[in-house]
């Protein structure tokens, strides 16, 4: 299932976007405030769909020192199905969304495992190598990302000569990495390859 198929079921980005949020953080009660920076929607959008999923009984309201909150009902009963709509979604990330990430400098591999593909064993849900990595700009793109999937991603990066000591060095963390389940979603490092083929002998 892709994003606009997600979007299309709900009838519009912006509830999407709130279904993903409150889904993938069940536990947690938010201000509108809250929900605008991690979703980046607008404080005026976000409102008007909180209120139809009130309605629907998805969302419970209660107060924080005196400002609303929103949280997931425990007792949603679509929760379980909802979920698994969400991550299938997740694992069916299409390659333009990284394309945001070429603003960040020169990208050369971008691995996807953990959330991505519902690999809860995962130390990390993406590795990005960049080499002359713009910070600020990473930092946005990262945002954005968050903002689309609606889960804080747990990502490393790093450049090519970090890449190569970690590969000289058998860093375990790449090791693990690589053992499991993951999907390239761009690979412009040959030597990785046979990195990996060597590790499946």
């Amino acid at each position: 299932m892709s994003f606009p198929i997600f979007e299309g079921l709900f009838g519009s980005k912006v509830r999407a976007r709130l279904v993903r949020f409150f889904i993938l953080n069940p536990t947690t009660a938010y201000a509108t405030a809250e929900i605008s920076e991690k979703t980046l929607l607008s404080r005026s959008d976000i409102a008007r769909d909180i209120l139809k999923l009130k309605k629907m009984s998805m969302l419970k309201e209660s107060t924080r020192k005196g400002v609303k909150t929103y949280q997931l009902h425990s007792d949603f009963p679509f929760y379980t199905e909802l979920k698994s709509l969400v991550v299938k979604s997740n694992s069916d990330i299409p390659r333009q969304m990284f394309k945001k990430f070429r603003t960040a400098g020169d990208v050369k591999l971008i691995l996807i495992s953990g959330m991505f593909l519902n690999n809860p064993k995962s130390k990390a849900d993406m590795v990005l190598v960049i080499n002359n990595a713009h910070r600020v700009k990473l930092k946005q793109s990262i945002e954005k990302l968050e903002a689309e999937i609606g889960q804080e991603v747990r990502f490393v990066v790093m450049d090519t000569d970090e890449l190569h000591y970690r590969l000289n060095m058998l860093d375990r963390f790449l090791i693990e990495f690589m053992e499991g389940p993951y999907q390239e979603v761009l690979n412009r490092l040959p030597e990785l390859k046979r990195f990996v083929a060597g590790l499946k002998r």
